[in-house]
């Protein structure tokens, strides 16, 4: 029987989440004020699982690299009109992408919303392979691959992360290499889709003009009843330290970019949504848009508005970023690290830790205005396992002392820098 939950939070906003019979979660945001609507159908695999055991069998099945963002492109595919022609019938905006630990198909509207839900629901749940056309798909995803290994910003980015971790599938290109995907075929395909694009391993997010009682009706009915599939997921074991201190490559830039990361250890597969608040906090507090350091190395010219920082997380995986264009990319490691060490030393003042957490507070509040952010917030609550007014309790909760012990845990020696000159 289907189970149905309401959550409220702030200014009278609420959603709804509602499990099917069939296993699918779907997460609802009614939005009548708006004129459009977003939609996100997403399962829990990504770049990172290339090697899993389903329950029942002794062996672990190992398949190549990029499979995941292999099968994003071939869903799209169909005996008769694929996807992308289906959707430009009614109007809508489709896409879809592959991360490290997940695999999301979407589309916005203005109209027709519950065809266009109808068309995402059927053709991820529809899949059609055959040697001919997954041998075409190995040429066209080829030349994507060349293609990135020509861009700065995604080498600098996959740069690093091969400096920083050892053996974690993280540091592998979410598309595979080009030897890589040449293994792939119409029965491993299969074999991966069967797994993980099971109802009971996928979720549904809606935000915008829709009617709840509507996304779920079509939900049931489109999408069949079907046993669930139990599986491990095997992250690899990782050593603690970075792999490489220190990356380089030559690419045509008009302005050398890097990217710095300071490694994090796992006790956990996921960081939760305190760990999560927490350590962005911290990041904006060292080097935010308002931060005493940004404005120094801003003002003497060694970055500049490209500049930016992130949390990256997934399953098995965390590091602190920063990232950017210098001339002296040596000497922004320098700087961010020595701030890092002076807050340990010195303590985070009541005015930075004040602005910060209203800066943050703010952007969280903020995306409740915009449909796209609703729906990627909503199914994060179940990538992540928390709800989506979890952050902003945590805002009205996290003190200075957990920002201060965040930022005392900051391994400053276990650090990678990549550079693209």
């Amino acid at each position: 029987m289907m189970k149905k939950q309401v959550f409220e939070g702030f200014a009278e906003e609420s959603y709804v989440k509602a499990v099917l019979d069939n296993g699918l979660e779907i997460y609802i945001m009614e939005k009548p004020q708006y004129s459009s609507s977003f939609a996100i159908f997403g399962t829990k695999y990504g770049s990172v699982d290339t090697c899993f055991r389903i329950k029942g069998e002794e062996s672990y099945t190992s398949v190549p690299e990029g499979i995941a963002h292999f099968l994003e492109h071939k869903l799209f595919e169909s005996e008769e009109l694929d996807a992308f022609e289906r959707f430009a019938k009614t109007g809508a905006s489709a896409n879809a992408f592959t991360s490290f630990d997940r695999t999301c198909y979407l589309f916005r509207c203005a109209d027709n919303f519950n065809e266009n839900l109808e068309i995402l629901l059927d053709f991820v749940k529809a899949p059609y392979f055959t040697e001919e056309t997954v041998q075409k798909e190995q040429g066209i995803i080829g030349q994507e691959i060349r293609m990135y290994q020509d861009d700065p910003d995604w080498q600098v980015l996959f740069n690093l992360l091969r400096g920083l971790y050892h053996n974690n599938p993280v540091r592998i290109d979410i598309a595979g290499t080009i030897d890589s995907i040449a293994e792939i075929n119409a029965k491993l395909l299969y074999s991966c889709y069967n797994t993980f694009y099971n109802l009971s391993n996928m979720a549904l997010a809606v935000a915008g003009n829709v009617k709840k009682d509507d996304v779920i009706a079509i939900a049931d009915r489109v999408l069949k009843k079907e046993e669930p599939v139990f599986f491990e997921q095997v992250i690899p074991d990782e050593p603690c330290e970075v792999k490489e201190k220190y990356i380089e490559e030559n690419l045509g830039v008009d302005m050398p970019k890097f990217a710095i990361g300071f490694k994090e250890n796992h006790s956990s597969p996921i960081r939760t949504v305190k760990e999560t608040v927490v350590a962005n906090l911290a990041l904006d507090i060292i080097a935010g848009k308002v931060s005493p350091l940004y404005t120094d190395m801003l003002s003497e010219g060694i970055i500049n508005s490209s500049f930016g920082k992130e949390y990256f997380i997934g399953r098995g995986f965390s590091a602190k970023m920063f990232m950017g264009e210098s001339n002296e990319p040596e000497k922004v490691q320098k700087r961010i690290i020595g701030e890092i060490r002076r807050l340990q030393k010195d303590g985070i003042s009541d005015e930075d830790f004040d602005v910060s957490l209203k800066r943050l507070y703010g952007a969280a509040v903020n995306a409740f205005n915009d449909v796209d952010d609703l729906a990627n917030n909503l199914i994060d609550c179940y990538f992540n396992g928390y709800g989506l007014f979890d952050t902003l309790e945590l805002y009205k909760k996290i003190t200075k002392e957990d920002v201060t012990e965040a930022i005392s845990n900051f391994d400053t020696e276990n650090c990678c820098l990549s550079v693209i000159k």
